[in-house]
């Protein structure tokens, strides 16, 4: 299975692509999308979609799997990030791909095992279970990958109890 990890964001827009059979885990390729601060909004918005549409041409994922948002502060960036958001899912929509979402908990417990585990943990975890030389950079390219590892075993799970079933 080859799943496209990504960390909304508007300035950043963090991707990883790996593959999973089994229990081995392969990098593909990961990075981000940036863009620039003073740019307009909408041209932004157009430079992810653009970006993004290549990212899924390329790599040919079988979904996408994306970090559910959360609101604290900030709400106008927020809204920004959701607005960035909606156009990679719908992206992953054109394509085909289905979409899953995971939270921040749920990332953490799946790569690290602990919930509550800090950034740099699930860095290093991601590190350790791709065989990485180093850890990715940017960081939002380090939690794409991270999400993507999250849905290998949230779908290994969901494959296992499909077989259970039938």
């Amino acid at each position: 299975m080859r799943i496209l990890g990504i960390d909304p964001g508007y300035a950043i827009v963090g991707f990883g692509v790996i593959d999973y059979a089994g229990s081995n885990f392969r990098a593909v390729e990961y990075g981000s999308i940036f863009t620039e601060a003073h740019t307009p909004f909408t041209d932004r918005l157009m430079l992810i979609d653009t970006d993004m549409q290549e990212i899924i041409r390329r790599y040919k994922p079988d979904c996408m799997a994306i970090e559910k948002l959360y609101f604290t502060t900030n709400r106008t960036t927020g809204i920004d990030v959701a607005q960035a958001r909606g156009i990679l899912v719908l992206d992953a929509a054109k394509a085909g791909l289905p979409v899953f979402e995971y939270t921040p908990l749920q990332v953490k417990q799946a790569v690290v095992g602990y919930g509550k585990a800090e950034k740099h943990q699930v860095m290093d975890m991601t590190r350790r279970i791709l065989k990485l030389a180093q850890i990715p950079r940017p960081d939002d390219a380090a939690d794409a990958l991270a999400i993507a590892i999250c849905h290998a075993h949230s779908s290994r799970g969901l494959m296992g109890l499909q077989k259970q079933f039938k």
